[in-house]
Formats: structure tokens, C-alpha cells, sequence
């Protein structure tokens, strides 16, 4: 992504203001001895793990973004990451940890990375102190032979945003080098003033900034914005002190104009506490209130291709994190998704480019998509150890290390490693210069193919009353808000969750699931409007159920201005217990499938949605071991109405196959 959820808070730091900044750290050239990890320059593991000079390694970098630089520089691959403490060692001294304002990191063969230092150790003259300074983006001119750093400040002075005392008036600024590690001069004005919504602090969110190409002219186009607001492009003007906004910026996503909530139930983010982690990590949540942020797009054979992330960034092993992908002939949109959904419809729409497969990684997002020097596409992308997820002696800050994957083309679409997505094993690294070859072959992922089907454990609604099979967790006092009828069963949507901290606990429809591995499906149609706000948070659809927080959710939502199918997680103990993502858009009816595997006591779970039972997208794999057993159950839900609403969601059928080998 371009950078939205991406550091929050720099409290720790206090640093002096000035238009310009001191030299960077000097480039080293000779590059670091193999690790475990970097096996070698012919071969790599994940995470890059970059080294420090004077011992350790770089443990975080979010939001990256890579460059190869030109000239004299051109052997050299140039890799910029938000504002963070580099590693454990910092989190786990005494005291507030450094927080480093965008690491520069160096390599000749883009598998082992050094630290140099931090691009701008001097906030811009119009940030406030407490500014923080997210998500870099690196592009060089051809025209100005200089190399421009764009960047996000969280928080800018009444004589920018016009109103004092806010911490939410974002920007978008740049600083401009003649060498890919500064010193950078930052320019005395933002590219993208604070944007008001309404009286007072109530800015949209003006995040990750994304310049069009890595090698442009005098022109070209700059992407920001996020789920508060929407993406935006905006054609510009380089010059040899910054970058002009040319023409209107125009509307690449939609977007909502309510302010989002932060809601523990939904995020999975905590309440605020008393420590720099909890601080953090509820400053960095999103709750799923819109769609898109962390935005980079490139060209390839006629199309502009925009890559964006979805969710929540910073939720440690439940975050959901993932990457999707529209196209457009025009570099402004609009941008479309293969099954034709616009990205600023409000069924919102986007391919899936990478997202969780099962191994230990999961929050994978915004990412930078990049070519090597014998054209294999490649692409750099921040992620989480769900074994490793927080930062040590600061529990519930997110930890994202840097990871690289080679991305393929199918037909005229994206997808990272052909739809295996993140990388845990040796790989063949990339052809980082110019005699080298890409040795990468693509191994496309196996498709889930349905077996025979298993009439026992699923349902056509027949007749006007549910079978003995089914039974209630928690019936509804009303009976008048479900019913079997013409073929279908309807189940009235509740104001009430599934989850343990919700006021009132949803009703769900439930019958035995099988023991064997298997996919289910249902089809839904959720009575909300396509469009408008908000009935939040009302959904229907599947869910595989264990107990109180022991279940799995496939659902088409309404968020604010948006329909989305969200893919939730929840876990009954854990600093976060509830994590989501999303899959393809829904439709006036939603078909959603779900396949359960065990594989060595791992219980593996991927999402499926269509929009006409016929064309299926597939969605991310969560791993889910209290799903295993006896006691798991196939069940329906009509749920999360914040309002009470006539909102009534119909189900078609449920289907159960085994999963075929």
C-alpha cells in the first residue's frame, strides 16, 4: 500500500524544524555477508532482515518502497521505509525507543540490504513537533536529473491546515536530492495541503502518496489518500525544488465522508492505554470503514495497473492486511477490476494480489511493484510473523518486516508468486544487474476442486420449516424475523455481534459440520441498498462455528458508503482476538464458499465469493486451529446493525462437497 496505517505516533522524537536536512549517513558498497535468511546473491529467504552497521539488522520496515537508482548510482537498488524503531533492541531498552524518520537502505543484488540512515532526521518547517512521517515514495526525474522523496506528515501547523491544535491535518510533502540517499531538501510548502471536511479537526485522511513511474519527465501523475476520503490522483509538475499540482485531483476510490470509528469489536484494536504500544496501535487502526489506502501503480502493455491495500495494517497475528488490483487505459481511472467492478463503486471492486495462504504471514500490504534488470516483475511488501508479531517490551506494536516475492501476469492481471502469494522457503533472487538472469518460474497455486457432493449437511430450504438438523445458538425472542419460505430461508438482520464484547450476542442458525475436509457454500441476498449510507455494520452469510470467539465469518457487509465481503477471524484470548480481510465484490445476490483443510493438526480456511455462482474469486487463507474437532458447525448469521433497520437477508441454500485430493 501507499502508506496509511503505517506509524502514527513519533512522540518520542523531538526534533528541531528546518526547510532542509543534514547529509545522510555515507552508502557503503560492499554489501553483507549471506545470512539464513539472505542465503546469497543467487538465492534469498524471507524477511530481508537489512543490516546495521555496528551489528543488528533492520526487523521493521513498512510501507516500502524501491527504486534503482541512475547515473553513477545504477548499480545500486535503493529501498525506503516509513518512521519506526529499526528492530527489538530499541523497543526493549529503557526508556522511549528511537523512532527513525524514513530508513534508507542499500543493496547491489536486492536480496542483501544495509541501513545507511534516516532520509529526513528534520521535520519540515510547516510540521508540527509531534508530526510523524509515514509512508516514502521514491521517483527520479530524467528531466531535473534529480530524485524526489514524497512523503506523508500527520500533523501540520495552523498556518497550513488553517485550524490550530489538531492532530489529524495530514499532508502530503516532498524533498528533492541530486543522489538517492539525500541530503534531501524538503520543500517549504506541502504538494497536498490538509484537506477539511468539516468544522474544526475533521480533515480526511491524506496519506501515501504515490508518484506515477520511477523514471518520469517534467510530468506526471501522484496518487494519496485513504479510507477516510478515498484515493486521489492528481497530475503534477516536477521542478528542481519540488513538485507543482497541476489541473483537479481526481477521485480514483470511493470513499466515505463520516469520520471512521475505532471500534475494538470490529479492529480488533485495543482501548486506550498508558504505554507508547497501546497508544500506537489505536492511533493506527483502521475498523474496515472503507477500502483502500497505501496506493502505487505502474504501467505494463497500454494498461495502468493500481495496486491498494485493505484493512487493518497493525493488528499483530490477526492482522488481515492484503493487496488488491484494478486497471484502466487512463492513469486516472477509471480503474476496474477482472470482473468488471469499478473501484469506485460502491460494491466495491478489486482483484486480489496477495493476501494470507496458510504459512507464518500474514498482514501483507503496501507493497511497491517494481521490474528487475531482465524484466521479471517483483514487488516489496511489508507483512507480520504470526509467530513473531510485536516488538519487543512493547506488546501491541505491530512488528512488519520487509519481505520480496516475484509477481506474475494472467492473463493481463497480477498476482504474487501465481496466486501462492508470500514466500517462507529458499527462493531464486532477482536479476539485479545487468548480466545476471531472473531465475524465477512461476508454479501457479492448485485450484480447490470440489468432490462429491454430501447432501447430509446441507439445506435447498424446502418446504416452510426448517429441518431437525439445524439448531439456534441463541434462537430470537421474535419468531417473526425468520422463516423458511419459497425456497429460501430469510433471517432479519440483528443489532447484535458475534463477538465477546458486543452489547447483545447475534443469533446463529447452526447444523454439524463434516470431519472430513470439505467446502461449503451459501447463497445470500443481504436487503441493503447497493449503495448509500450506512446501514453499518449489517451482514449475512457463513460462518464456521466452535463456540463463544472460536469461529470463522464470510459475510457481505455494508461499511459506510461501501458493500464489501469481509473474511473475519476471532480467537477466544490474545492481546487482539478478532482479524479480517476482504475478497471480490458482492452482488443483489452473494454467493460465499469456504474450504476447510487439516494438514498436521493446522486447520487451513480460504475464502471464495462470486457474484453469479460462476465466476469465484479467491480470497486469503486464514489459519484457524480451534476450528478442529466434532464440535464445529456450519451456520448462517444476519447480524451487526448498529440501528435497529428492515433489513432482511435471504438464503438460497447451503451446500456442502468434500474437498477432492
Amino acid at each position: 500500500m501507499a502508506r496509511a496505517t503505517t506509524a502514527g505516533v513519533v512522540a518520542a522524537l523531538v526534533l528541531a524544524l528546518a526547510p532542509t536536512t543534514a547529509p545522510s549517513a555515507a552508502v557503503v558498497a560492499q554489501a553483507p555477508p549471506p545470512t539464513k535468511h539472505q542465503v546469497g546473491a543467487d538465492r534469498y529467504r524471507n524477511p530481508l532482515l537489512p543490516v546495521v552497521r555496528g551489528g543488528g539488522r533492520v526487523e521493521s520496515c513498512a510501507d516500502p518502497s524501491v527504486l534503482r537508482g541512475r547515473g553513477k548510482h545504477r548499480d545500486r537498488w535503493y529501498m525506503l521505509c516509513t518512521t519506526d524503531p529499526l528492530n527489538d533492541r530499541e523497543t526493549s531498552r529503557p526508556g522511549s525507543p528511537p523512532f527513525h524518520p524514513i530508513p534508507m537502505l542499500v543493496s547491489k543484488d536486492l536480496v542483501r540490504w544495509r541501513y545507511v540512515g534516516d532520509a529526513l532526521p528534520r521535520l519540515p518547517s510547516w510540521a508540527e513537533r509531534d508530526a510523524g512521517l509515514w509512508a516514502p515514495d521514491l521517483a527520479y526525474s530524467r528531466a531535473t536529473k534529480r530524485y524526489y522523496l514524497t512523503f506523508t506528515v500527520t500533523n501540520t501547523r495552523r498556518s497550513v491546515s488553517g485550524v490550530g491544535g489538531c492532530d489529524g491535518d495530514s499532508a502530503i510533502g516532498v524533498a528533492t536530492s541530486r543522489t538517492p540517499t539525500g541530503p534531501w531538501r524538503i520543500s517549504p510548502e506541502p504538494v497536498v495541503a490538509p484537506r477539511q471536511n468539516g468544522p474544526g479537526c475533521d480533515f480526511f485522511w491524506t496519506f501515501d502518496p504515490d508518484l506515477l513511474g520511477e523514471s518520469v519527465g517534467r510530468r506526471t501523475v501522484l496518487y494519496y489518500g485513504s479510507y477516510y476520503g478515498g484515493v486521489f490522483g492528481q497530475r503534477v509538475a516536477l521542478t528542481r525544488k519540488g513538485i507543482r499540482t497541476t489541473g483537479a485531483a481526481q477521485q480514483i476510490t470511493t470513499g466515505q465522508e463520516e469520520a471512521p470509528l475505532v471500534e475494538p469489536q470490529r479492529s480488533g484494536v485495543m482501548t486506550l492505554g498508558r504505554t507508547l504500544a497501546e497508544r500506537r496501535a489505536l492511533q493506527q487502526a483502521v475498523a474496515i470503514p472503507n477500502r483502500y489506502e497505501g496506493s502505487h501503480v505502474v504501467r505494463r502493455k497500454g494498461w495502468y495497473y493500481y495496486f491498494g491495500s485493505a484493512t487493518n495494517c497493525c493488528n499483530g497475528p490477526l492482522t488481515g492486511y492484503s493487496v488488491f488490483a484494478g486497471r484502466s487505459r487512463s492513469p486516472l481511472g477509471p480503474f476496474v477490476d477482472r470482473e468488471g467492478n469499478s473501484l469506485r463503486a460502491a460494491r466495491v471492486g478489486g482483484t486480489p494480489v496477495l493476501s494470507m495462504n496458510g504459512n507464518r504471514w500474514v498482514g501483507l500490504g503496501h507493497n511497491s511493484v517494481f521490474q528487475d534488470r531482465r524484466g521479471q516483475w517483483w514487488t516489496a511488501y511489508h507483512a507480520v510473523d504470526r509467530d513473531d508479531p510485536w516488538f519487543k517490551g512493547e506488546r501491541g506494536f505491530t512488528k512488519r518486516p520487509v519481505l520480496l516475492d516475484p509477481v506474475t501476469w494472467r492473463g493481463g492481471w497480477p498476482s504474487v508468486r501465481a496466486g501462492r502469494w508470500a514466500s517462507d522457503t529458499v527462493m531464486p533472487a532477482p536479476a539485479a544487474q545487468p548480466r545476471e538472469r531472473s531465475r524465477y518460474r512461476a508454479d501457479p497455486v492448485e485450484p480447490h476442486r470440489l468432490g462429491a457432493e454430501l447432501p447430509a449437511f446441507g439445506d435447498a430450504f424446502d418446504g416452510s420449516a426448517l429441518s431437525d438438523a439445524w439448531s439456534w445458538v441463541r434462537e430470537p425472542d421474535d419468531p417473526a424475523t425468520h422463516e423458511v419460505s419459497g425456497g429460501r430461508f430469510r433471517l432479519d438482520v440483528q443489532t447484535a455481534d458475534l463477538h465477546a464484547d458486543s452489547e447483545s450476542l447475534a443469533s446463529v442458525l447452526t447444523r454439524p459440520a463434516p470431519r472430513r475436509d470439505f467446502v461449503v457454500e451459501t447463497q445470500v441476498a443481504l436487503e441493503v441498498p447497493p449503495e448509500g449510507c450506512c446501514q453499518n455494520f449489517a451482514q449475512a452469510g457463513l460462518v464456521l462455528y466452535a463456540g463463544p470467539q472460536r469461529y470463522a465469518k464470510l459475510v457481505h457487509v455494508s461499511i459506510f458508503e461501501t458493500r464489501q465481503t469481509e473474511w473475519a477471524k476471532a480467537v477466544p484470548r490474545g492481546l487482539t482476538r478478532y482479524g479480517n480481510t476482504v475478497v471480490g465484490a458482492p452482488g443483489d445476490e452473494t454467493w460465499l464458499r469456504v474450504v476447510k483443510q487439516s494438514r498436521r493438526g493446522r486447520v487451513l480456511l480460504t475464502a471464495y465469493t462470486s457474484q453469479d455462482g460462476v465466476r469465484w474469486v479467491r480470497g486469503g487463507t486464514w489459519r484457524h486451529d480451534r476450528l478442529a474437532g466434532d464440535r464445529l458447525r456450519i451456520g448462517l448469521v444476519s447480524m451487526g446493525a448498529e440501528d435497529p433497520m428492515d433489513a432482511p437477508a435471504f438464503f438460497d441454500h447451503v451446500r456442502v462437497w468434500a474437498l477432492a485430493r
